[in-house]
Parts: C-alpha cells; sequence; structure tokens
C-alpha cells in the first residue's frame, strides 16, 4: 500500500521539509489545510483559497454524508468537482464528532450509531462504510475511523478506546481498495497516556498505512500535556510517511510540533477566531473590535501583504465589525488564513536556512484560553 508519498527536500534537527506527493498535485510541507467542514471555507470562496496560498483542504465525512450525501457528491463528479476545487482533499472520517457529539450517539465494538444533530434520524459509521464512502467521494486522503476520547479520561477508558480504534484501523485497511484513489492515514490515540501512545505507534505503523496523525488533543488538555504527546509520539512515527496533527491549533503550537517532525496540521482556529473579531498577526493577536482599535490608521499586520492588509485599516475592521459584520468576516477570514500559510511558508524557509530559532524571534506567539468551542 503506497498512495501519497513524502519526498524529504531539507531537515533542522527533527523538523523537516518535504514535498507531499498525491494524484490532485504536490503539497509543499510543513503545510496547513484550511478546514472546509462541509466542503467550503465559511466566506471565502476555492479561488479565494489558491490565491492566499492554500495547496490541501480538509473536509468531514459525517458533515458531508449528511448534506448533501455521498450518493449526490458521488453522482456530480466526486468531491473535486463538486466543490470547485482541484487540489489534494482530506477527509476526517467522523471519529471527532464520537467526542463532540457523545450526547448523540451509541459506540459499540462494530461502530457508532449518530442521532443526527440535524434531525435525530440514526446514521451508523463503521470502519468498512468509511472507507468506502471516502473512496466514492474521490478524496486523497482518507483517515481510519477512530475513537477520540474526551479529557480527562481514566486510563482504563482510554485503553479500552485505544483497543476499538487499532481494531477500526485494521478494519478500514482490509476494506480499503488499494486500485481505488487515495491514500489511508491512521490515527495514534492513547489520551495523555505516553505508554498507551507508544503501544498505539509499535501497533498501527505495523499496518503499513499511507500516513499517521496524532489524534485525541486540544479536547481540554493542558497545554503542557498537549506538547508532552507530541514529543512522545512524533519521532516514533516512521519518518517516510507524512505525519499529521489533528486539529492544532495556536502558531506557537504548530511550530512546536514542526520541531518534532510533524507534516501537515488543520484547525479551525484561525477562521472561527476571525469572526469573532480576532486577528492573528506577528505582533500578536489583535482583538479588533476592541476601542483602542477605532481610529487606528495602520493595517492589521504591517508586516502582512494580504488583501485585507494592502486594502484597510485596523479602524476599518473594527467599523465594519459593529456595522457590517458579514464583510468584516470575509476580510479577517482573509486575514487570519494567509497569517497561518504564510507563517508555514516562512517555517519551511527557516528549516531549509537552519534559522528556525532567528524565526521564532520575529513572532509574539500569544495564548489566551481554548479556541472558541467546535462545531459538531
Amino acid at each position: 500500500m503506497m498512495g501519497a508519498e513524502l519526498e524529504i527536500v531539507a531537515e533542522s534537527g527533527s523538523a523537516r521539509v518535504g514535498r507531499l506527493i498525491t494524484e490532485r498535485g504536490v503539497v509543499d510541507t510543513p503545510a496547513f489545510m484550511p478546514v472546509g467542514t462541509r466542503g467550503a471555507v465559511k466566506t471565502l470562496s476555492p479561488g479565494d483559497l489558491s490565491d492566499l496560498g492554500a495547496q490541501i483542504l480538509l473536509a468531514n465525512l459525517y458533515h458531508l454524508s449528511l448534506r448533501p450525501g455521498v450518493e449526490v457528491i458521488e453522482g456530480l463528479g466526486g468531491i473535486h468537482r463538486f466543490v470547485g476545487w482541484q487540489g489534494p482533499i482530506l477527509t476526517d472520517s467522523g471519529g471527532y464528532q464520537i467526542y463532540s457529539l457523545s450526547r448523540l450517539r451509541e459506540v459499540d465494538e462494530d461502530g457508532v450509531t449518530f442521532q443526527n444533530h440535524l434531525d435525530g434520524a440514526p446514521m451508523r459509521l463503521t470502519p468498512e462504510l468509511v472507507a468506502e464512502r471516502q473512496q466514492r467521494l474521490g478524496v486523497d486522503i482518507a483517515m481510519v475511523l477512530d475513537e477520540c476520547p474526551p479529557w480527562p479520561v481514566e486510563e482504563e477508558t482510554a485503553r479500552a478506546s485505544l483497543e476499538r480504534t487499532l481494531v477500526w484501523a485494521r478494519r478500514c485497511r482490509e476494506a480499503w481498495r488499494d486500485e481505488g484513489p487515495g491514500s489511508l492515514f491512521g490515527i495514534v490515540q492513547g489520551s495523555t497516556f505516553r505508554p498507551l501512545r507508544e503501544e498505539a505507534v509499535e501497533r498501527l505503523t505495523a499496518l503499513e498505512l499511507d500516513g499517521y496523525a496524532i489524534g485525541g488533543v486540544s479536547v481540554g488538555e493542558p497545554d503542557l500535556e498537549r506538547g508532552s504527546v507530541v514529543e512522545w509520539t512524533a519521532p516514533r512515527l516512521p519518518r517516510d510517511r507524512p505525519r499529521y496533527l489533528m486539529g492544532v491549533g495556536y502558531p506557537g503550537d504548530i511550530l512546536h510540533a514542526v520541531r518534532q517532525g510533524v507534516d501537515l496540521f488543520d484547525c479551525v482556529l484561525p477562521t472561527r477566531s476571525a469572526r469573532h473579531g480576532l486577528l492573528f498577526t506577528r505582533g500578536g493577536e489583535l482583538r479588533i473590535k476592541h476601542a483602542e482599535f477605532r481610529e487606528a490608521d495602520e493595517p492589521p499586520d504591517p508586516e502582512c501583504s494580504c488583501p485585507t492588509c494592502r486594502q484597510v485599516s485596523r479602524a476599518f475592521l473594527h467599523h465594519l465589525c459593529r456595522y457590517e459584520p458579514m464583510t468584516a468576516h470575509v476580510l479577517a477570514t482573509r486575514h487570519n488564513l494567509a497569517f497561518y500559510l504564510d507563517f508555514l511558508s516562512e517555517v519551511r524557509q527557516a528549516i531549509e536556512t537552519g534559522t528556525l530559532p532567528e524565526l521564532e524571534s520575529r513572532f509574539v506567539f500569544d495564548r489566551r484560553g481554548e479556541a472558541p468551542a467546535a462545531s459538531p
């Protein structure tokens, strides 16, 4: 089994620059994937994403299965044609919804049954269905079905969840059609228990999947424990396969994970924060709704070349947040995604030139509590 291939072109310590080669194109890594849960990033078009430098998009099988349905997307020519994005697409399997919709689902050894959050009708996901549906969509990277446990969790419960996730990964692998489209990635679980994480890596990599993700983080655990999970896990994953940290996060967390050898990232933080008036800049976070920006004439980030920073001031964005929120959402989302994509581009350059410490000194990495609550 070998779908997407990772070609490592530069290293600095454990950090590496690579080329993730897929049938739909090459992704320069480390890379950030904008989150288009239902196939679209809120307020932005596929053309906007391309113009900002995005190379790969993330969507969600659970949500697409509900609306408009796998059959509809398949009948319209597959997910790329349906959403108007011709680059690579990665889909999460629905494992995160096992965590986020815990009151609306029942997990058993065979899979999970949701009382879906739209109308309460049952929807069944099994490892085999997850593999089949993602290949029918025509995605480039598919995730196995996993159980994402909450935090805090007892070690015994985390152990049971891990065993289920490993069984599901094997079943996904067995159901995956190697002659079909796309690549299949496994997900390392184990909560914040180091022995479980290390065991998960050993048993999951024995399946020889196309890539591996670190899951079950950013679910409420303290920053230090989240960082420790990445440090325990990433270096043990196969060097020649892509490594993906799911749902992270703040720029400082991303840089820490890059130093451990992680290649792919996704998070709703830049887009959801934009809709709450929080902007990421090289000088730190801006809460643009605050009165201090009412007469601020400078751009949101003077060092940013995105359309928002080239065209409007902090004062205008402050004004729009109060009186034209839809326009404010568009402009802020463009900026935040540009910041994340440009940040990863600068990280790649710093790895190639051996200047990661100097890059870190050019940014102010704020961390002010948790991100706004995630949607289902």
